[in-house]
């Protein structure tokens, strides 16, 4: 549960209320213990992550699957977008039954899921890691030390 969603429990007690009914639904939330280890255990040992976000700042869940090799069905919310490695960009999705078909659509085909997974990512590694952000840094400080030597 995210500290930042309002809305959160309420869908969370409505999930559970659902799930008492239906034998083959579990919940796991941080609220019962589930936490950075076991988040870890089920993004290596599924084949598709859904993050399905109406609203989202960056929505690290994207890079952490990606990084994981996982392919990722995602809403087209917030920093999600720019994460998705180029090609991949028809399993930004709107509406519930666009992600159920990407997500069968993605479970039917092995090798275009491993494709999605190796260039997620290689997108990560680029992109969102701090050897990335370590250059851009130096890059900075020598075009300021540049201007600075040249009289600028």
């Amino acid at each position: 549960m995210a500290g930042d969603d309002p809305q959160g429990l309420d869908l969370l007690n409505q999930v559970e209320e659902e799930a008492v009914n239906d034998p083959d639904m579990f919940v796991f939330t941080n609220l019962a213990g589930v936490g950075s280890m076991e988040v870890n255990v089920f993004q290596r040992g599924c084949d598709v992550v859904i993050q399905k976000s109406l609203r989202e700042g960056f929505g690290l869940v994207v890079s952490e699957a990606l990084w994981k090799e996982k392919a990722v069905v995602a809403g087209r919310a917030g920093g999600i977008p720019m994460q998705f490695p180029q090609g991949f960009e028809q399993y930004l999705i709107e509406t519930v039954e666009e992600c159920a078909e990407q997500v069968v659509h993605l479970l039917s085909r092995p090798r275009e899921r491993a494709a999605f997974g190796r260039a997620g990512r290689e997108r990560v590694r680029q992109e969102f890691l701090i050897p990335r952000l370590i250059r851009d840094e130096l890059r900075l400080i020598k075009e300021v030390l540049g201007s600075t030597q040249r009289g600028d």
